[in-house]
């Protein structure tokens, strides 16, 4: 190439490099460009050689000069760096970095021809990762399947021909290491020829070969209550199990001779469930909900515990009786309908009209009666958990939207202003004295400390141990004063037992004054058969 040819070829790229925009990210890519290749060249051996020789060279005062640099510092003038390129050559392109990748384990590299410490070959070597993600779950160990094999040879060699529902309970809980009461549940799955018996391989093409052995203990109660084609569960899929639960738990037997007790009880366990682990609240309870939740634990307590009022999470048949025996009160008319006028004779007239026009009005929960304006057992049973602990995350989210006037995930002290007006009243007509609600304001505020003054989001009410009684503050008057008060008795009883929740403290009482009441109407009946007993014939 003469010099004519260079100059056009000079100045055709002065012209493309005039045509052309810059790019915006022409900038953060260069000088990433930079990083890369300095961090590479500085990472070089022969870089530390110069490096030091320049720095001792520095020390003793001889004159710097780089090695393989080609530079004139007499020809270029005073102000320019010495390169670090050898003469005559380019920088190499960016080789990719290895550190990002977890498929590199080493790189092999190869000096150049140009002799350059820059031009270096590096040639990753591939590492083979073993699988780690299984669709169909991980296939179980030759000796995990063995040992499941032999624990289960033990149980099938006595009966070559299957086994039935009855005598299917010892796979279900010694082999599989599944609560008892999913052993109808899980006959069935195994069984969908309906034949009444689940033989040997049968039961081998279920749980091994489908890999369910190695799932953990969620996933295969998972897998076994729901629906094929679904994923996730229905308050239908619990049912089978607490059909089964009833009738085979000791602590439950005495409601054999109540089966619409026994519907009743299922209900509000299938209700409690979901109130507390389907936080999407759209009735469909996935295998991450389950995961996140505490149900595993309650359930396989409930298979270990003889007591089932000792299983506190969802199972107690005490906090059944409260909640139901509280519906049964305020539903007067034995429509197994509660409406607005029933609702405010719940805790003595404890709630405000305004937050009871707010969960009429379906903002916190949609109704699941059908009837307008009335409240299911369904509903009743979120509405009397919320209420009786407000410091459980899903009570938080069902007053929060009550309070939300505006419905934009805010409380202004306008919203707080609306509901507490209606408690000033009722302490005026009450005779107590009144709280302004400015004072009230400032409580609030020191009690959440929000992360701005002047609003109260919902994720300062859930990190805040005093949420529930600002909810109180605002719509309950009897336990307002409570809280201003300080019951000794309450406070003695969470620091006796810290893993009690306000619920269980609730239930525990309301448990005992109704069996106390009822036990003082039996004795009142008795009384009236003994007296009509000695009344004369005539």
């Amino acid at each position: 190439m003469d010099v004519n040819e260079v100059e056009d070829v000079a100045s055709s790229d002065a012209e493309l490099l005039k045509r052309q925009e810059p790019s915006p990210l022409a900038p953060i890519m260069n000088s990433q460009l930079f990083e890369e290749l300095f961090e590479q060249w500085l990472s070089l051996p022969e870089t530390g050689q110069l490096v030091r020789s320049l720095i001792d060279n520095a020390k003793t005062g001889a004159p710097i000069n780089a090695p393989g640099n080609s530079f004139n510092v007499h020809a270029a003038g005073s102000n320019s760096l010495p390169s670090m390129f050898p003469a005559g050559s380019t920088p190499p392109l960016s080789p990719r970095s290895s550190s990002s990748s977890p498929h590199i384990s080493k790189q092999r590299t190869s000096p150049s021809s140009l002799g350059s410490p820059l031009n270096l070959v590096h040639e990753p070597v591939l590492k083979v990762i073993p699988q780690f993600y299984f669709q169909n779950g991980r296939p179980p160990t030759n000796e995990l399947k063995q040992q499941f094999i032999s624990r289960m040879d033990h149980v099938f060699d006595n009966c070559l021909g299957g086994l039935h529902a009855d005598e299917f309970k010892l796979v279900t809980k010694e082999v599989c290491g599944v609560p008892s009461f999913f052993s109808s549940a899980l006959f069935r799955k195994i069984d969908i020829d309906c034949t009444g018996i689940v033989t040997r391989d049968a039961f081998t093409r279920y749980w091994i070969d489908s890999n369910i052995l190695t799932m953990d203990t969620a996933t295969q109660i998972y897998i076994i209550l729901k629906q094929p084609g679904n994923e996730y569960l229905t308050q239908v899929d619990f049912k089978p199990l607490l059909r089964e639960l009833l009738d085979t738990h000791p602590g439950l037997e005495f409601l054999h001779s109540s089966p619409e007790f026994q519907e009743r009880y299922a209900e509000t366990v299938i209700y409690r469930i979901f109130y507390c682990i389907n936080r999407s609240g759209n009735g469909r309870l996935t295998l991450r909900e389950l995961k996140q939740g505490n149900l595993i634990a309650a359930i396989q307590n409930v298979d270990k515990e003889e007591d089932i009022n000792k299983v506190l999470r969802y199972f107690s048949y005490e906090h059944f009786y409260v909640i139901y025996c509280k519906f049964w009160e305020l539903d007067t008319d034995r429509d197994c309908m509660i409406d607005k006028e029933n609702l405010i004779n719940y805790g003595n007239h404890a709630l405000t009209c305004r937050i009871i026009d707010r969960i009429y009005s379906q903002v916190p929960r949609k109704f699941t009666s059908k009837a307008e304006g009335k409240m299911s057992y369904e509903d009743f049973v979120y509405f009397i958990l919320s209420e009786e602990d407000k410091s459980s995350e899903p009570s938080i989210d069902y007053w929060f939207k009550c309070i939300d006037l505006e419905g934009n995930g805010v409380l202004t002290p306008n919203e707080l202003q609306y509901f507490y007006e209606e408690q000033l009243h009722r302490m005026e007509c009450l005779s107590q004295e009144r709280v302004s609600f400015e004072d009230i304001l400032c409580q609030i505020i020191d009690m959440i400390a929000p992360e701005k003054n002047d609003c109260i989001t919902l994720r300062d009410l859930k990190r805040s141990k005093l949420s529930g009684y600002v909810f109180n503050i605002l719509f309950n008057l009897s336990k307002f004063f409570a809280f201003e008060s300080r019951d000794p008795l309450l406070i003695r009883q969470q620091r006796e037992d810290p893993s009690l929740t306000e619920w269980d403290l609730f239930a525990h009482r309301e448990y005992i004054r109704l069996s106390m009441e009822e036990d003082v109407e039996d004795a009142n009946e008795s009384a009236e058969v003994w007296e009509g007993s000695l009344e004369a014939p005539f």
